[in-house]
């Protein structure tokens, strides 16, 4: 599992436990990152999508292990390695909400309320980061993982606009040697996908590229 540039993300909300974590186990290929909160864990799991996370058993105040309840309901997700941080003394003692009961962590989607908190969405446009799905609307929409990665991109950054040399250095690795052109094949691929919802891609002539913030 331990390949060049391996994230880590360390979910903690003790920042001296967090750094001792980094100190003890660090490996020079290892990319560390650490939150206090689970709300921070899961909007960093969208977007970085770390390989492995240590988590203390039982956040403050927070009920910690509903992560790992949501990391198992997430079919692209499901088989990332956890593993979780004993709790160094007694829930009674540490006002901690009680463990939740075992069903949480089997195989189920997430809570109801999780959903709008972490989907972009731009009309009738909705890409959900854990799941790696695209909707318009109710129906759902197959799109490649670099058009993907384009559409996510810029429903993080709604009404903005993108050079295609921009573009390609946030998305694409070997950005050097390839052809500012290709941002627009994939611009055309994305847009195909689409369909209906297609001119929420926008073409700032003489500028590049930017999604409808409507």
């Amino acid at each position: 599992m331990t390949t060049a540039n391996t994230i880590v993300l360390v979910v903690d909300d003790k920042p001296a436990i967090a750094e001792l974590l980094k100190y003890s186990l660090h490996e020079d290929e290892w990319v560390w990152h650490s939150v206090p909160s689970l709300a921070q864990a899961w909007d960093f799991i969208g977007r970085e999508r770390p390989e492995l996370l240590l988590q203390e058993s039982m956040l403050r105040q927070e009920g910690g292990m509903r992560l790992l309840a949501r990391l198992r309901g997430a079919s692209c997700l499901r088989e990332r390695p956890v593993i979780l941080l004993a709790a160094d003394c007694l829930d009674s003692e540490r006002g901690a909400p009680p463990a939740p009961p075992l069903s949480e962590f089997l195989p189920q989607p997430p809570p109801e309320e999780a959903p709008d908190e972490r989907l972009l969405r731009s009309g009738r446009l909705v890409l959900d980061p854990l799941s790696c799905s695209v909707r318009v609307g109710k129906h759902k929409v197959e799109v490649r993982q670099a058009e993907y990665r384009l559409l996510r991109f810029l429903l993080c950054h709604p009404g903005q606009v993108f050079s295609r040399v921009q573009l390609l250095e946030q998305l694409w690795e070997s950005h050097d040697t390839l052809d500012q052109r290709t941002v627009d094949v994939h611009v055309l691929r994305l847009r195909k996908a689409l369909g209906r919802a297609k001119s929420l891609i926008k073409t700032v002539r003489g500028a590049g590229y930017m999604l409808s913030p409507s």
